[in-house]
């Protein structure tokens, strides 16, 4: 199953998500309408509003909470978003200029804020508080994950376990909660853990791979700056490997790079990453999360809806950005 089929079997649920993004984007304030515009129409994948419409339909849900909630998850993300490429002092996402680099931070961080919150007004309109405590969780376990990538930025010595966490709370929470909505939404407490399950390894599977993708894309297919990781001193699992398992120059460039020269290295450091079997490696874990997404779905019925989900785990490994 493609991706085009996937979007094709729940085609309608898509059609309402995006026009209730749009809707819900609206604000008489005009900057707010620019920039949020800017970056819902820049061309992302919308994987994390496909999931809530997956999970809810493969609970058998029959309402319409799940196109709120898929747009809730949507500007959550966004908002996420605006913030990182503010941090990191990004130019380029998906092919196009950040919001930062052609409206300036102060304007993105405040549009990321206004996301946040139009979200949070919206998620409560299903009147379950379920759904609240979900979230709100959610985001604040994100922020968390966020403070912990500072903290790991230009540190040589992280660990994998270091690593495996930031990644698990800043990327793979909000997986976690785009599939926890379809239980939820559909009274079926029973398959929540499957969901939560499932969300967890996807998200860190997603993420494994996006980090490999920063040193072996093409920069024009990934629609960012190949090496953005580490000119942002960010010591993700290829990194890591490399440093454990190097020679003594090799580390000594690697630790570098790291700490300080960053961009400057990056062509030695490619070459001494995929000279260590890192790049390897790091597919290897991402395929035992993929792995176990899909084991964690085994309590679920068999449909379309869980084949997709299925599909969607493969495709977050086999791909090119």
């Amino acid at each position: 199953m493609t991706l085009t089929d996937i979007n094709t079997l729940i085609q309608n649920d898509i059609e309402a998500v995006n026009q209730l993004i749009i809707d819900r984007l609206s604000s008489d304030v005009v900057l707010i309408n620019q920039i949020g515009h800017y970056i819902i129409n820049s061309g992302g994948k919308r994987l994390r509003p496909l999931l809530v419409l997956l999970s809810a339909r493969a609970c058998g849900y029959q309402g319409t909470d799940h196109h709120l909630m898929a747009a809730v998850i949507e500007f959550i993300h966004t908002s996420t978003l605006l913030h990182d490429d503010v941090v990191d002092e990004s130019d380029t996402r998906r092919g196009n200029k950040t919001a930062n680099e052609v409206w300036g931070n102060a304007a993105s961080v405040l549009v990321g804020d206004f996301l946040y919150s139009r979200s949070f007004e919206m998620m409560i309109e299903p009147g379950q508080i379920r759904i609240m405590q979900v979230m709100s969780e959610a985001t604040n376990v994100i922020a968390e994950g966020e403070v912990l990538q500072l903290l790991n930025c230009h540190d040589a010595d992280t660990s994998q376990e270091r690593y495996m966490e930031v990644i698990h709370r800043k990327t793979a929470k909000l997986f976690e909660a785009a599939t926890q909505m379809g239980p939820i939404l559909a009274n079926k407490p029973e398959l929540e853990s499957a969901f939560i399950a499932y969300g967890r390894h996807l998200g860190a599977a997603f993420q494994l791979i996006d980090d490999v993708l920063d040193y072996t894309a093409n920069e024009i297919e990934l629609g960012k700056n190949i090496g953005d990781d580490l000119a942002e001193g960010k010591p993700t699992l290829p990194l890591i490997y490399s440093l454990e398992k190097g020679t003594d120059n090799e580390k000594s460039i690697i630790r570098r790079a790291i700490e300080s020269e960053g961009i400057a290295l990056l062509a030695e450091v490619t070459e001494i990453i995929k000279n260590s079997g890192a790049i390897d490696y790091t597919k290897k874990i991402a395929l035992n999360e993929v792995k176990l997404a899909k084991k964690a779905l085994s309590p679920l019925a068999d449909s379309d809806f869980k084949s997709a989900l299925n599909a969607l785990a493969d495709l977050a490994v086999n791909r090119s950005n």
